[in-house]
């Protein structure tokens, strides 16, 4: 998420009430989780585990909760409570503005491109051309819909990402300040959700088609002309590659990666990377040949054994 303007160190310490280390003036352009750090942004971290990952990825300013060594040309915000004050950060530069009507005078909307009734378009939507929104579809603010896409009834786009701490007083939800973004020739099937981004964008790449009742997490990324069949839970922060097909019921760990041109079969539990160009089958995942000879072994052993 980029601020509208650039900030000073000394400005987003103000916001915050800490310290820092570095040049008061040093230039901050915006908020990003780990995965989607640049150049100018600030990162959060609040566990030991991920300093050294936090201190050395491309951020260059982190939010951290101890007096750590500042990497050269970096800075940092010495917080008590870093993922408190990134909810803050979200607040003051990305709040949430509650709509005024059904479709919001900010949201612009494509020539040829039909509204059903009952349809929700936030604050600040782009929706291209020659697209058919179908009715109860709700459209959150800030989505970015391209030409020739078809939504289909009661899909929503742009719901927060499902991503809590655990304190000792109940679960303490990360604000959402990201996007949901689908490109050109992209077919959303009815009761779909798609969640916007904590701080990047989720985006559906041209040419997809996904069916009904699927789910698709907050940052994650789904390449060109990929299929999608119905009652898949694709998690946070995954990379589908182009062309991948994933069949029904398929279920994905967060973070993982599947590679351009596989095949997910149906019933598979996606539990980590897989290369692309493969059929993949069961859970934990594995080559659906080498999972279907692994199958027929047991029943061949089982049948042996009650002989």
């Amino acid at each position: 998420m980029k601020f509208k303007k650039p900030q000073t160190l000394q400005q987003i310490a103000a916001l915050l009430k800490v310290d820092f280390v570095g040049n008061a003036n040093f230039e901050i352009l915006g908020i990003n989780e780990i995965h989607v750090v640049e150049k100018g942004d600030i990162v959060f971290v609040d566990h030991p585990k991920y300093y050294d990952k936090a201190l050395n990825s491309n951020a260059t300013i982190i939010l951290i909760n101890k007096s750590v060594a500042c990497p050269e040309g970096k800075s940092l915000l010495i917080s008590e409570d870093p993922f408190r004050d990134f909810n803050k950060i979200t607040n003051h530069f990305n709040p949430f503005i509650a709509s005024k009507a059904s479709i919001s005078d900010s949201a612009k909307i494509g020539e040829n491109t039909i509204i059903q009734p009952n349809v929700f378009i936030g604050n600040n939507v782009n929706i291209g051309k020659n697209c058919i929104i179908h009715s109860n579809v709700s459209i959150y603010d800030n989505s970015v819909i391209g030409n020739n896409v078809t939504i289909h009834a009661n899909t929503v786009l742009g719901a927060d990402a499902f991503y809590y701490k655990n304190r000792p007083e109940g679960f303490d939800k990360l604000l959402s300040g990201g996007r949901v973004v689908l490109e050109d020739h992209v077919d959303l099937g009815a009761s779909c959700t798609i969640d916007k981004g904590v701080t990047g964008d989720t985006t559906i790449k041209a040419g997809t088609k996904i069916d009904n009742q699927v789910h698709v997490g907050h940052d994650t990324v789904i390449g060109k002309k990929c299929l999608i069949a119905s009652q898949t839970g694709i998690a946070g922060c995954v990379i589908i590659e182009d062309e991948v097909t994933i069949w029904g019921q398929v279920g994905t760990n967060s973070g993982i990666t599947i590679g351009k041109g596989a095949v997910i079969l149906g019933q598979t539990g996606v539990t980590k990377s897989v290369p692309g160009n493969k059929t993949y089958f069961g859970t934990p995942i594995s080559e659906s040949r080498k999972k279907l000879k692994e199958m027929a072994e047991i029943k061949r052993f089982l049948k042996d054994r009650n002989h």
